[in-house]
């Protein structure tokens, strides 16, 4: 065939699968991304079956099947975790899916994060193969057990994943499917011996919620820009996969590309993208019955999807938007009379869904995608109302814990694959969300599974502090908007919140001494912090609103100084027409510092403004997920720098817990943690007619809807069992309020407590309320 004058009838024309350097040929400055392996084992199960369990781990990602069905609808298993200190594994229940009899045990392994691309450092970053490890226990009616386990017995082949990876997509030959690879009985004599490698882990059972399809969106909208070239709107932001339906000839290549944004002409924008292709690509089967594909070991982060190469003339059916997170339920809803209010709700929620995948990610799209620790703990509160996350947020904190450094500083991400340690906001992440986890959920495990390593981390920051100063780090209040807060201040203001912090977790956990020497300290570093950044008309250094408003809430003034600090920060916003600067570490701290201040009125019109830079500019645009920019994109300029520009991105969105807090009304007591005590306090104003909120605390559903109706303020109440509430009415006089139709007085469960002004303060016991009386403005 080689020979000169060779007859080529009966050859076939070449299939252009990709140019040289694009997927599936492999990147010149990686390991190449290969095949992913099946493997499977035949076993003879004799005897009656009583129970069956299967305990099943890898290092990569894994699906499992039995005889033909797939285990779990769980992706991603067994989790990212930093593999030389943790792996973790799951426990199915798989007794309905053995026989007696010969049973097929399959495994598909994917490279998922170790060893695919991670973060920004390429790919195999902890090994250059995926492994799988598992043990199948079956008990039978006569009281015996089996085991089989992953040993040398088991045979691997490669079949139609070419391959899969995390950030840059799967390419799927259904040519290669293999019918009946894990049914019993299917010929696997060309299979080979599968390599068995020794491997020291420790093993720990998986504390996480796992990763799951939950929902499935259709496309609003189909366009053609080009020739050839469709794209699909599916109306939403999300983080997954879209499903394929296709029919066509034998070998021929589809390809689906992913994004966020679409250009003027309509094409997708993909520069935000970085190095992450996010491209899946499907060779048809060619039977001419109707193929569905969707990808194994990927996932996306987009609103659009671009189709090329298919056959025929797509409609509204043909893409499916599959969404995929961590299985957090949904406990919290929030709504209003203003709209745009309730879409920046719904952009917040649908961005902890998308980040929330194995760990808080920064964003789900781009070549990054990891666990920044300076986000998480700016959103963490906001987390908790929308999202059910004691699991989630169990298992993180155990990978900030695993990354911290020997000399005791936590890292910028986690688990750590990139990036620095020690800074400040980031790094206070290992005291930060342990605490609000407690505080939440009050279960003391996690203070006390994480304390010695805050201790760490206080001792790094003392170490690295001058007289109770700390020196600059790196980022800062990220993304802020023309106000640039000193570093070494923004460092020493958490010095000071995280010690704090620790004093108050040594109290609780009755560490005596450790408390008295953390609050001496945080006095000490409080007293420098005045010395050094405040001046005698109480302006801060730098006198950016980030700057006054960590002083605030992180109680850094004498109550002598907090008056003009609020008179500074008010100014500052006033004078730049109700716009904030803030970035990722003032955007959540910025509202409820105005509301304790008593600027109320403020912090409505700071939440309603619409213009650069404020929450509702991206919604005013289009958003419906959480921007990592103030102006991501703006009419004038268009996109911004690609190298920083997710529009998936959920710290900005911390403002979400004040629309709980402070709109709804639905707040947290400190001295009661876990809702056993609820605050109501809800506080009207921006012009809003209504709010209602619902939380599903640990007690059950907490309600908190409010309406004006002319003068009248009227409150629908839920307390749950066994907890008590306070209530803080804006009615002036008690006097005035009803419950249904009974003088407060006479209602039953209910305790008038005083009046603060324009507020009367009462406590409920558990039960439905509906208070009613004359609204007092503030």
């Amino acid at each position: 065939w080689h020979q000169p004058h060779t007859s080529l009838a009966g050859w076939q024309p070449a299939r252009e699968l990709a140019r040289v350097g694009q997927p599936p040929w492999p990147d010149a400055n990686y390991p190449p991304m290969l095949p992913a392996p099946f493997l499977r084992k035949e076993v003879l199960l004799s005897k009656p079956i009583q129970q069956a369990r299967l305990y099943a781990t890898a290092l990569g990602v894994y699906q499992w099947h039995i005889n033909g069905r797939r285990v779990s609808t769980d992706t991603f298993n067994p989790g990212w975790t930093d593999y030389a200190k943790r792996v973790q594994y799951h426990t199915y229940d798989v007794t309905g899916l053995l026989r007696r009899g010969t049973n097929a045990l399959g495994i598909i392994l994917g490279d998922g994060w170790y060893a695919g691309f991670v973060g920004l450092g390429g790919r195999a970053r902890y090994g250059q193969m995926p492994l799988a490890l598992a043990q199948l226990e079956v008990w039978f009616a006569d009281g015996s057990r089996q085991v089989i386990g992953t040993d040398g017995t088991w045979k691997a082949a490669t079949g139609p994943i070419l391959q899969s990876d995390l950030l840059m997509g799967e390419t799927y030959d259904a040519r290669l499917e293999m019918p009946g690879w894990d049914q019993p009985g299917f010929d696997d004599r060309a299979w080979k011996p599968v390599t068995v490698k020794a491997v020291s882990a420790r093993l720990v059972a998986a504390r996480d919620a796992p990763v799951r399809p939950t929902q499935e969106l259709k496309p609003v909208g189909l366009t053609q820009p080009k020739p050839g070239v469709f794209v699909f709107d599916l109306g939403q932001n999300m983080v997954g996969w879209a499903r394929l339906r296709v029919r066509g000839p034998a070998g021929h290549l589809v390809t689906l590309r992913f994004a966020e944004m679409t250009n003027a002409d309509g094409s997708i924008y993909t520069e935000n993208l970085r190095e992450a292709r996010c491209t899946d690509r499907y060779l048809l089967r060619g039977t001419g019955q109707l193929e569905v594909f969707e990808p194994h070991f990927t996932f996306h982060g987009f609103r659009y999807v671009e189709l090329t190469g298919f056959p025929g003339q797509p409609d509204l059916e043909t893409i499916t938007g599959v969404v995929v997170h961590s299985d957090v339920p949904k406990i919290g809803t929030f709504a209003c009379s203003d709209p745009r209010i309730n879409q920046l709700a719904s952009n917040i929620d649908w961005s902890l869904r998308g980040n929330f995948l194995s760990v808080p990610t920064d964003c789900p799209q781009r070549d990054e995608r990891l666990g920044w620790t300076g986000d998480a703990q700016v959103v963490i509160r906001t987390a908790t109302y929308n999202r059910y996350v004691p699991a989630f947020f169990t298992k993180w904190c155990q990978d900030v814990e695993d990354a911290q450094q020997p000399d005791g500083a936590f890292t910028d991400v986690a688990p750590y694959v990139a990036a620095s340690s020690g800074t400040a906001a980031w790094g206070d992440a290992g005291v930060i969300c342990p605490w609000t986890i407690y505080q939440v959920y009050a279960d003391r495990r996690i203070l006390e599974r994480h304390y010695q390593a805050g201790a760490r981390w206080i001792e790094y920051l003392e170490r690295h502090s001058t007289n109770g100063l700390r020196p600059p780090t790196r980022y800062g209040d990220w993304l802020a908007v023309g106000a640039d807060t000193p570093l070494d201040l923004l460092a020493t203001a958490y010095f000071a919140h995280s010690t704090r912090l620790m004093a108050q977790m040594a109290a609780l956990l009755g560490k005596t001494n450790d408390a008295a020497r953390y609050e001496a300290l945080f006095q000490r570093i409080k007293a420098a912090f005045n010395w050094h950044y405040v001046t005698g008309d109480t302006r801060i250094k730098g006198n950016t609103q980030t700057c006054y408003l960590m002083a605030l809430e992180f109680d850094l003034l004498p109550l002598d100084k907090r008056t003009q600090a609020i008179r500074h920060l008010v100014m500052d916003i006033t004078e730049r027409g109700d716009h904030l600067t803030t970035g990722f570490v003032g955007a959540g701290l910025l509202l409820p510092a105005l509301t304790r201040a008593g600027h109320l009125n403020l912090a409505y019109r700071l939440l309603l403004q619409d213009t650069f830079p404020s929450w509702l500019y991206p919604v005013r645009h289009g958003a419906t997920t959480v921007w990592e920019r103030w102006d991501g994109w703006t009419p004038d300029k268009g996109f911004q720098t690609p190298w920083m520009n997710s529009f998936n991105h959920y710290a900005l969105g911390a403002v979400g817990a004040w629309l709980f807090e402070t709109v709804a009304g639905i707040g947290l007591d400190p001295a009661q943690p876990g809702f056993k005590h609820i605050l109501i306090r809800p506080q009207p104003g921006g012009g809003l007619s209504w709010a209602r909120s619902e939380y599903e605390s640990m007690y059950g559903r907490i309600l908190s809807a409010w309406r004006l109706a002319g003068p009248e303020f009227r409150l629908q109440l839920a307390i749950p069992p066994n907890t008590t509430a306070t209530v803080s009415l804006p009615i002036a006089s008690p006097r005035d309020i009803r419950e249904g139709r009974l003088s407060v007085f006479a209602a039953e469960g209910v305790r008038f407590l005083r009046c603060e002004g324009p507020t009367t303060i009462l406590q409920v016991g558990s039960g439905f309320y509906e208070f009613s009386g004359p609204m007092a403005w503030p």
